[in-house]
């Protein structure tokens, strides 16, 4: 079940997997990366170590053994937990798969969902907080549009998640998506040494 899922565990040990019992943590919180190669940066700057947390990817799109291993941690652990991913339509149905479920499996979505994560960025106007360079911002083209305008549309983003639906009509309204790597423009350990941290703990999730 591990074999398919990117892992950085700070003092984390599990008894059993497959009694879903005996987990035991002093991590403070659960971070679920979109990509591997933020993963990978994420790892190779200790973040899990410094900030005594799970690093957890499902390397774009979650399978379901990522799902049920993250819907086990939150339950098991009942540690606050973040989604980190690009800022573009994708990105967003990425997090709304680990808060929702997806639509091709609603009939398991109340097993597999994740109601209680947190969006923790990238969000639209990043951009203009960081001064992401242009160079690394990319128009969103009519299919991004019409898959955005198809998400606002989703009854839980009208209900559940007002806030999401105004970063949507934001991603919208800027006209232009752009990757997590592009907040590293400036510097490879910003997503570590700044970002990150300021955005969890100055509370900038929603």
């Amino acid at each position: 079940m591990l074999s398919n899922i990117n892992l950085n565990l700070c003092n984390f040990w599990m008894v059993s997997l497959n009694v879903y019992s005996g987990i035991i943590s002093v991590a403070q919180y659960i971070l679920v990366v979109e990509k591997e190669s933020v993963f990978q940066r994420l790892a190779n700057d200790q973040f899990c170590k410094r900030n005594h947390c799970i690093v957890i990817s499902g390397r774009g799109y979650p399978d379901v053994s990522t799902r049920r291993f993250l819907r086990l941690l939150t339950e098991k652990l009942c540690l606050p937990t973040y989604c980190l991913v690009d800022c573009d339509p994708y990105g967003f149905d990425i997090l709304a798969t680990y808060k929702f479920g997806s639509m091709q499996m609603a009939h398991d979505a109340n097993f597999l969902r994740i109601p209680e994560i947190r969006w923790l960025g990238a969000f639209p106007l990043d951009c203009d907080s960081y001064c992401i360079p242009q160079q690394c911002l990319l128009p969103l083209t009519e299919e991004d549009k019409k898959r955005v305008q198809t998400m606002l549309q989703r009854c839980y983003v009208q209900r559940e998640v007002p806030k999401w639906r105004i970063e949507l009509e934001l991603l919208l309204q800027k006209g232009v998506k752009f990757e997590l790597e592009a907040l590293s423009a400036c510097s490879l350990s910003f997503l570590t040494d700044v970002y990150l941290p300021s955005n969890i703990q100055g509370g900038r999730y929603i």
